[in-house]
């Protein structure tokens, strides 16, 4: 693609040249990213310039630039092709160019084999989505492989299981949603990743999918065009059982607590009240808000393939556990696997281990049921 299909392609030559984009970015000022300059390049210079790696890889995709954009243009979609074009040309870092040789392998970046896929789920009477369930749960590469998170997984089928949801999952047959993997501007192994996807979908006649995974509901719900299916984050779901009144509380939490938006399902979805209601449906629980929530909540930094690439600088992650901690929360409730990992590691660099607990919504809620 030439610099002037670039331009026309995302509407660059309608930049005023505001700075709302690069003003509002999360990481720009630590990491030189100016968006702007890279879209002045393309539109007016008429050059693709693969710029250093700190500037490229340190967008999150979290969506900001775009959604306060006045002209409606998507500065960090500009910015996924202009990483299309570093993948293309093998300038990526190791770590990433592993991930995603591992995507197109073993279905997923960590790694890890296939046939490991399910083994958080060992122990447990899971049907297949085969056995004729209500929802597809669509556990996602890091809920199925890490340790931690595999702690969410868990506990969200316990509330499956104890509010009694009709599901499956698809065992070692489930592959990755690719989200991150376009994010990282490999829109090819994307496409073939949906192309996949779907095919297993339709096979099983999948018509509701459940998935704990912001990115993977992302991906489900705007990335892979027409589908046959409803697809839900597991927040909005628990929501409904309690309205359903499906979902009963049988404790009292007495905690207070605190929220984070993840990006993929607050600023790219709006999906802001569903886990707000959720936690102050549960007893003796008290919740706080950061001072920058819902749209203006500060990203964690895991998105955009950040999960695989270390960038220099402060850290956002370490930002949002110290607001937490001035919030005065005891506990910080997240409802991505990204922030979780984000936030756990930061509650040990910013020195609050044993004073801030990082849980996600399920793992909450299975405290109070």
């Amino acid at each position: 693609m030439s610099a002037q299909e670039f331009a026309q392609k995302h509407k660059l030559l309608e930049c005023i040249h505001c700075g709302i984009c690069t003003g509002s970015c999360p990481v720009a000022r630590k990491a030189a990213l100016n968006i702007r300059k890279y879209m002045r390049e393309v539109s007016v210079g008429g050059k693709l310039t693969i710029h250093p790696q700190d500037e490229l890889w340190s967008c999150t995709t979290c969506a900001t630039c775009g959604i306060r954009c006045p002209k409606e243009i998507l500065p960090y979609d500009f910015l996924i092709d202009i990483r299309g074009l570093a993948v293309e040309q093998g300038r990526i870092a190791t770590t990433l160019r592993d991930a995603l040789e591992s995507i197109f392998k073993n279905g997923n970046p960590w790694g890890r084999v296939r046939s490991k896929r399910s083994d958080w789920a060992r122990d447990l009477n899971i049907k297949h989505v085969s056995q004729g369930v209500e929802f597809l749960y669509f556990v996602g590469c890091t809920p199925a492989y890490d340790p931690r998170i595999q702690d969410v997984t868990r506990s969200l089928v316990q509330l499956f299981e104890k509010t009694g949801v009709s599901f499956g999952t698809l065992g070692d047959e489930e592959n990755c949603c690719g989200n991150e993997v376009y994010g990282m501007g490999e829109k090819g192994l994307f496409e073939f990743l949906v192309e996949e996807n779907m095919k297993l979908f339709n096979k099983h006649e999948v018509k509701q999918v459940v998935t704990s995974c912001p990115h993977s509901y992302h991906s489900f719900k705007n990335k892979y065009g027409q589908t046959k299916f409803e697809i839900f984050h597991h927040t909005q779901l628990l929501a409904d059982l309690i309205d359903e009144d499906r979902l009963r509380f049988s404790k009292r939490l007495d905690k207070t607590v605190v929220y984070h938006d993840p990006c993929f399902i607050g600023k790219q979805n709006n999906i802001y009240d569903e886990p707000r209601k959720v936690i102050e449906g549960i007893p003796g629980t008290k919740l706080v808000e950061f001072e920058r929530s819902r749209e203006r909540s500060l990203c964690c930094e895991g998105g955009g393939g950040r999960m695989w690439i270390d960038i220099s600088g402060d850290r956002l992650a370490e930002a949002r556990v110290k607001d937490a901690a001035e919030a005065g929360a005891e506990i910080l409730v997240a409802a991505c696997p990204f922030c979780v990992l984000t936030f756990e590691d930061a509650v040990k660099t910013a020195g609050l281990e044993g004073k801030l607990q990082i849980l996600d919504v399920a793992e909450l809620v299975s405290q109070a049921i």
